[in-house]
């Protein structure tokens, strides 16, 4: 058992301690846990199957279940959350269709990200020895993605990593370890490709179109 000094008297870490802690911690067999992890399946439950149109409903259920989300985002259903309160979005991010926040730890998004469908962010990591493993210890790891991210469809991003600012991430991509940034990464891993330049502006296309119409 892993004890703690909390106002000069010997505490018992909870699970829930051990977890923020980046500790090994029973995520499966502990009572609170369970329940925060039901109360956002219900509210996941709750806004996946309402009417896009339901604005005002739609958004109380956001409220309960995305504290920490900024203003001005789009979050496109379905959408799940293991917790919802370790979710960190920054204000005008866009997150597409199917996205799974697998909020053991914090996963924190930046402002101006797009996220595309199918996205998935795991925090959590397993004991590789079968024996550790059955009996459900867990470690979450935060994920961290910065701002004006764009994040292709299919993308898989691994606990522990971290997205730089302005980073491009490929569809299909699974993101083992920490990506810099202003740059293009692609790939299962997910690699390098170059760095985003001037060169890559959209204003010539532009004016190629204006001389079009």
């Amino acid at each position: 058992m892993i004890k703690t000094i909390v106002d000069g008297k010997e505490h018992s870490m909870t699970e829930r301690e051990k977890s923020e802690k980046g500790f090994w911690y029973d995520a499966n067999n502990d009572d609170e846990l369970a329940e925060l992890r039901e109360n956002a399946d219900v509210l996941c439950h709750q806004l996946n199957y309402m009417s896009p149109a339901a604005a005002e409903k739609r958004e109380e259920i956001l409220k309960a279940l995305l504290p920490n989300r900024g203003k001005n985002t789009t979050i496109l259903t379905p959408f799940y959350t293991d917790y919802g309160y370790n979710c960190f979005i920054g204000d005008n991010t866009f997150i597409n269709h199917n996205a799974y926040l697998m909020d053991g730890a914090p996963v924190r998004i930046g402002a101006f990200c797009f996220i595309g469908p199918n996205c998935g962010m795991y925090t959590a990591a397993h004991p590789l020895l079968a024996e550790e493993r059955d009996q459900g210890f867990e470690k979450a790891m935060p994920i961290v993605i910065g701002d004006h991210v764009w994040i292709g469809a299919d993308v898989t991003i691994l606990p522990g990593v971290t997205i730089g600012e302005n980073a491009v991430i490929g569809a299909g991509s699974v993101v083992t370890k920490d990506i810099p940034a202003q740059v293009i990464a692609v790939g299962n891993p997910c690699r390098i490709l170059r760095k985003i330049t001037e060169k890559d502006s959209i204003k010539r296309d532009m004016e190629k179109e204006k001389q079009k119409d």
